[in-house]
């Protein structure tokens, strides 16, 4: 057993790793260490909750009106909060030298970085999902229209990490590597903002929810396939 990185994080097994181990691996220790640290993830939750929260208290505060932009501005929140948690993503293993361990770790490097992912939309995006609903309340949206905003999320948000793991990793070794990842990161997250917030209006205006939906989750998949594959590109590049 070797010991990753000079931080004191989980040891690293000598003996090969199978690709549900590594994943399981990853994010039990990227979870751990978020816990160690409540105070970063209460600051994403506070920040989705005061971001969606202010748009009702500076508009018009009619029904109409807010349930045309609450999908939207949640969405934008929720997008933003994301943003806030990305850094810490590899910037910290890469700091202490635990990302040149994965590298070269006995295991699938792209199911160390989907374990770490996945940790990452644990204590960040799930949360986001899990309040949400609390938030769509002050925009006067029915019982239906929550439901399409929760399950949104639930497909959107992975779809949001795996686009900002894959930027976090390509500006690791970037100076301006924050200003950089919120450049790269908006324009792609464009789409999953529009389908999201769309599936919450068609399902208001009684049109449906299923086809946005579906192009949510056909991205998820995309993303949860070429996602590892591509970031762990990105990770190799910034360590050699």
């Amino acid at each position: 057993m070797s010991r990753a990185g000079a931080g004191g994080a989980a040891p690293l097994q000598s003996e090969p790793m199978g690709v549900v181990q590594a994943i399981l691996w990853a994010a039990g220790r990227d979870l751990r260490e978020a816990i160690r640290s409540p105070g970063e993830l209460g600051l994403v939750l506070v920040f989705f909750l005061l971001v969606a929260s202010l748009f009702p208290l500076t508009i018009n505060p009619e029904k109409p009106l807010l349930q045309a932009i609450g999908p939207g501005v949640i969405w934008v929140a929720a997008l933003l909060a994301s943003l806030m948690g990305l850094p810490r993503l590899f910037a910290q293993d890469m700091a202490d030298g635990t990302l040149e361990q994965l590298v070269i770790a006995p295991a699938p490097l792209g199911a160390l970085i989907s374990g770490k992912v996945l940790a990452h939309w644990l204590a960040t995006g799930l949360p986001l999902v899990v309040v949400s609903p609390l938030i769509a309340l002050q925009y006067s949206l029915d019982q239906a229209a929550m439901l399409a905003l929760v399950m949104g999320l639930l497909l959107g948000t992975p779809i949001l990490a795996w686009i900002g793991a894959i930027t976090s990793a390509l500006t690791l070794t970037s100076r301006a590597a924050n200003a950089l990842l919120a450049l790269l990161v908006l324009p792609l997250a464009v789409p999953v903002l529009i389908f999201g917030a769309s599936a919450v209006h068609a399902q208001s205006a009684g049109l449906g929810l299923g086809a946005h939906l579906s192009i949510l989750g056909a991205g998820l998949i995309v993303s949860c396939v070429l996602g590892p594959l591509l970031a762990a590109l990105a990770v190799r590049i910034a360590v050699e």
